[in-house]
């Protein structure tokens, strides 16, 4: 966005010259300051400090990524993303959707292809951890689930996302956690990673195996249990769903499905 010659007219021309201004680095057009000669001085010195507090936002909101680059390689591109996607909320845990495409597409990282995925992991984990909240259901409810698997729905809580990669996305992000062990890590091994908030309000990451992958998929496509349980199978030959379904179960993220309410434990039908 150029910065125009003139002070924009009204508040919303002036906001749209003043992020310009964010952005380019050059003094907006009605930015002054009691020592004339100091404004350009003062709005760099705010330029920097913003273009700093983003680079650290970025950092706090992928750390694996910032530790699998380094500091200082981390550093650098930072504000090369924050320039080319700008914030367009004070909210900035809405921030970043675009980054694991920018990795993907920025060239001196070509070697590293497994980045992207790595940062998409992540992505979904603040929005795992931000995702609206849903009644699980109790005990009850899923005898009544079993009871007609033929043509029961259960949905998933939206915290959840599968994330597919040909890259070994769960064990690199478990690699750089605290107490993550020092065991080299192949990032050619695909993975499937599952990302929930469980009702302890932490966010964890399962890897899946093939039959439990498509279990999940085919719950979050909306198939009944037992055509999810076949998925599966086709998958993953013997596949048994009950581990999962349990696994789901204590973390609190079957829900029912909108289009099929279920009375929750304690409810009379």
């Amino acid at each position: 966005m150029p910065l125009p010659a003139e002070p924009p007219a009204g508040h919303a021309g002036f906001l749209a010259a003043f992020q310009a201004g964010l952005v380019q680095g050059g003094l907006p057009p009605g930015i002054c300051a009691s020592a004339p000669e100091e404004a350009a001085l003062r709005f760099a010195v705010y330029r920097n400090t913003v273009t700093q507090s983003l680079s650290r936002a970025l950092a706090s909101r992928f750390a694996v990524i910032a530790q699998l680059l380094g500091d200082e390689f981390f550093a650098a591109l930072a504000p090369l993303f924050s320039t080319a996607h700008p914030p367009q909320s004070p909210i900035l845990h809405q921030w970043g959707a675009e980054f694991p495409a920018f990795l993907a597409g920025f060239a001196p990282l070509a070697g590293l292809p497994y980045l992207a995925d790595v940062a998409r992991l992540e992505l979904a984990r603040g929005q795992a951890y931000h995702a609206a909240d849903g009644a699980a259901l109790g005990p009850a409810d899923l005898a009544q689930l079993a009871a007609r698997a033929d043509v029961a729905r259960v949905a998933l809580h939206p915290s959840v996302t599968l994330l597919r990669s040909a890259h070994a996305i769960v064990s690199i992000w478990a690699r750089h956690q605290p107490g993550g062990g020092a065991d080299p890590v192949d990032p050619a091994v695909p993975e499937v990673a599952l990302i929930l908030r469980t009702a302890a309000q932490e966010v964890p990451v399962w890897r899946l195996a093939p039959g439990d992958a498509a279990f999940v998929a085919a719950l979050l496509a909306g198939a009944p249990l037992m055509q999810a349980g076949a998925a599966a199978q086709r998958d993953q030959p013997g596949h048994d769903p009950g581990a999962i379904l349990l696994r789901l179960a204590r973390a609190g993220v079957l829900v029912a499905p909108p289009s099929d309410p279920l009375p929750l434990s304690g409810d009379t039908p």
